[in-house]
């Protein structure tokens, strides 16, 4: 019986990084062997035991067989005389069919270290095709490791396993697992981009994929499409270092430009409704958790009154709030305008830009809520009018600070 550690942990390792999780491979004995050495029986599809100390994971090494479309269909085997070498053959890149030996002895059969060194995503084997959900892994370790390539020949496989609709086979939970991962990365865009490059992306997200080739506004930098425009909104919220239902708001906030009719470009009046729409169709698609697909409608829907957020008035500032239900969910509504700030850094030249309006609705929020709506009610003899009258409280609340700040401006000027 041999230990290897495996895949990850060899490949961080090796780069510098720090080791998060460590998998084990044993070589060279059965499921019986484990049993009798203590080791407790957890895999469902395959042996993998915990170890009787350390309770760490320990997989028998195995071969596998595609017996059916899709991630699902394999068969596993999985006994002593299966080798180290023939179970790092059916992982999915070089860089991960790597093995570190318990004397610290690198075992790299398929060149592992030298792709690192290059820093090139490449297939360990034709058998990758057996399994569609090896591109949403290339396209995330892209996002993670951001100076890397994908193999031209990688590439290539990914292409053909799209035209053969493994993709289609994907099950939503585990294209959102996959996508949810890769938004979090150090640089997300690149997860579209090589999604984008093998045609997974208009299977997967067409929303999205569309997007490309769709002008911006005249007055927003139209030397770039919405697609980019896209990618550098959700690099601009990896760069703040977001939470994933900002990410995922960044991501969905301009879908609607997808479906303006060409005539009308470069202007994209209305879209906010379309994407509404649209987030609405994704999220239902791909089972999005309910965070990030409320923060993502109320993102497409109100990012672009947030934009004109300095302009608003009493009444329509109040009545953004109430929209948004931020009197009871502050947090969101701090969230949605963080999508926002992101949607106006994600342009050339912007990506530092202040965003002023976030902390100017932040403050007329604060003494919205000062407002004692309580108070109100108890002394409204009508109760059908106790809304009207809580809404006119607010909305003198928000006045009263705009009109101090407009006060303030004017000292200023008269300082100067």
């Amino acid at each position: 019986m041999k230990t290897y550690i495996v895949g990850g942990a060899v490949r961080d390792r090796l780069l510098g990084l720090p080791v998060q999780d460590r998998d084990y491979v044993v070589v060279g004995t059965s499921p019986d062997d484990m049993l009798a050495r203590g080791f407790t029986p957890v895999g469902k599809d395959f042996p993998v035991f915990l170890h009787p100390q350390t309770h760490e994971e320990y997989a028998l090494a195995r071969t596998e067989r595609k017996t059916a479309p899709g991630y699902k269909g394999f068969v596993f085997h999985a006994d002593s005389d299966v080798t180290l070498e023939q179970d790092l053959l059916r992982r999915d890149l070089t860089v991960n069919a790597m093995a570190q030996g318990e004397d610290g002895t690198i075992v790299d059969p398929f060149h592992g270290q030298r792709d690192l060194d290059n820093k090139v995503l490449r297939h360990v084997s034709p058998a990758f095709a057996e399994d569609p959900v090896r591109i949403l892994r290339v396209a995330r370790f892209a996002a993670r490791f951001t100076e890397f390539t994908v193999a031209p020949e990688t590439n290539a496989l990914m292409q053909k396993m799209v035209q053969a609709g493994e993709v289609d086979a994907l099950v939503p939970e585990r294209v959102w697992q996959e996508l949810a991962r890769g938004l979090m990365e150090a640089k997300p865009s690149r997860m579209f981009e090589v999604l984008r490059a093998c045609g997974a992306l208009a299977r997967i997200l067409p929303e999205l994929d569309v997007l490309w080739g769709i002008p911006q506004p005249a007055q927003y930098h139209p030397e770039i499409d919405t697609g980019v425009h896209v990618m550098m909104v959700i690099d601009a919220a990896a760069r703040e270092k977001f939470i994933l239902p900002i990410r995922f708001a960044a991501l969905t906030h301009d879908l609607g430009k997808g479906e303006t009719p060409r005539e009308e470009w470069p202007s994209h009046h209305g879209h906010e409704a379309r994407s509404v729409k649209l987030v609405e169709r994704v999220c239902l698609r791909l089972k999005i958790p309910n965070d990030c697909r409320d923060l993502a409608l109320m993102t497409a829907r109100e990012h672009g009154n947030v934009t004109r957020a300095l302009e608003l008035r009493s009444n329509t500032a109040v009545k953004l709030f109430e929209r948004c239900d931020a009197f009871r969910k502050p947090q969101r509504f701090t969230d949605m305008l963080c999508a926002s700030m992101c949607d106006h850094r994600g342009r050339a030249g912007l990506e530092a830009k202040p965003f002023p309006q976030a902390a100017h609705l932040e403050r007329l929020l604060a003494a919205a809520r000062q407002v004692d709506a309580g108070t109100i009610a108890r002394r409204q003899s009508e109760p059908q009018r106790i809304a009207e009258a809580v809404h006119a409280a607010r909305v003198e609340a928000v006045e009263a600070v705009l009109q101090w700040a407009k006060n303030e401006a004017l000292r200023s000027e008269e300082k100067e």
